[in-house]
């Protein structure tokens, strides 16, 4: 006997092929959140990632400018500490001075030559003082202009003046102490 369908075929095949590509279409909408989850998921462990590299290269960075701010401070510090050490130096340097000066004035001064005082100012000598001539004053000079540590002798002022009723050649001079390196003096 021959069986008739009579259940319309097609609306079923077409029923199932709905409900295949329904299924299909869910499942690649699953797949697709899935995908997308997954990338921005791994989009925000790389943001996350780099974002930790950041925080690490800042605080390397922080560490860093602490570092050359401590730099700096050593730096003033040692221009302070040189500055310092050429004062030292200078002082070093200098402190003979006034011995070779004094001994320099007494070595030359001639006979008939009293001072009455003398300045100092840097380099600058001011002598004044008292002559019982003309002459004495001039050799004076020609000795200071041969000592090895004094030069520019300059006459500035010579009077006549009676001292305990004694004529007297009042004068004012300056010289200049000779500029010594650290290894003049030693």
């Amino acid at each position: 006997m021959i069986r008739i369908n009579l259940l319309p075929h097609r609306e079923l095949k077409r029923k199932a092929r709905q409900q295949q590509i329904a299924v299909l279409a869910g499942l690649v909408s699953l797949v697709g959140i899935i995908v997308v989850v997954g990338i921005h998921t791994l989009n925000a462990g790389k943001i996350e990632y780099q974002n930790g590299r950041n925080q690490y290269l800042n605080d390397q960075i922080a560490l860093l400018d602490k570092e050359i701010a401590e730099i700096r401070d050593i730096k003033t510090h040692i221009k302070e500490l040189l500055a310092r050490k050429q004062v030292v130096e200078t002082l070093q340097n200098s402190r003979a001075e006034v011995v070779h000066l004094l001994d320099q004035l007494v070595r030359l001064l001639p006979d008939g030559v009293y001072l009455q005082s003398i300045k100092q100012l840097d380099h600058d000598i001011n002598l004044v003082g008292y002559a019982q001539s003309n002459a004495w004053v001039s050799t004076l000079m020609r000795n200071l202009e041969s000592s090895p540590w004094l030069e520019s002798a300059l006459l500035i002022e010579i009077k006549s003046v009676n001292v305990n009723n004694i004529r007297q050649n009042e004068f004012n001079m300056k010289i200049k102490l000779k500029q010594t390196s650290l290894n003049d003096g030693i």
